[in-house]
């Protein structure tokens, strides 16, 4: 099923809006946008870590990305740093083909990373970033769990309005049928604002169009 709703997604566009509505309105990475405008991607979550001030986690664990994948850096007791820059990004983007990057920390080099029109989603930029020194003090184990179980082989969809997870348990035939429905939705609202002229408290709150006899 995680195959079958990423081709979906892809396939039709489904935005990051209409898949959030699909988990009642949940599921959004806060305040993390894209760099670049104008990409839209899907695809399974590489989830690694950056923890103390270091980005020595993030480094190794990167090495094993499959084509594809889209790496989510999170983030731990960084305090602010930006979390990698134009090499790591050029790695993981080029050399790994991973589809994208997304972080709920900072990053820095930004003209480069502009420039190259990256699919990368943060919370924005900072010239100080994170040592290259493996950290000294450990993760909680009980973050690490969760954290790993949250995100590892989940699915995310970005695009320009942010990042939305779809969590493993909704890897399923019924959320599936959710974006079908939710699709089919849009096109039957813009359909009823386009031609038919409805306001938007009856297509959306009162959904009159469903009491009108089939045509």
């Amino acid at each position: 099923m995680k195959k079958k709703i990423i081709d979906y997604i892809r396939r039709n566009r489904v935005c990051t809006t209409e898949v959030a509505d699909c988990l009642g309105k949940t599921g959004v990475l806060e305040n993390v946008m894209p760099i670049n405008r104008g990409h839209f991607k899907v695809g399974n979550v590489k989830w690694v870590y950056a923890d103390h001030e270091s980005n020595w986690n993030v480094h190794k664990m990167i090495i094993d990305t499959q084509e594809g994948d889209i790496v989510f850096i999170d983030a731990i007791d960084c305090k602010g740093r930006a979390i990698i820059g134009e090499l790591v990004s050029k790695y993981i983007l080029l050399y790994r083909q991973a589809n994208a990057i997304i972080s709920n920390a900072k990053f820095r080099d930004a003209a480069a990373l502009i420039r190259e029109n990256y699919p990368i989603w943060s919370t924005g930029f900072t010239p100080v970033g994170c040592f290259n020194k493996e950290p000294k003090e450990p993760v909680d184990p009980a973050w690490l769990a969760l954290h790993r179980a949250m995100y590892d082989g989940a699915i995310a969809v970005c695009d320009d309005c942010g990042v939305v997870i779809i969590p493993k348990e909704c890897h399923t035939e019924e959320f599936y049928q959710k974006l079908v429905a939710i699709e089919e939705q849009e096109d039957t609202w813009f359909d009823r604002l386009d031609h038919y002229k409805d306001n938007t408290f009856d297509i959306v709150c009162l959904k009159t169009y469903l009491k009108e006899p089939r045509r």
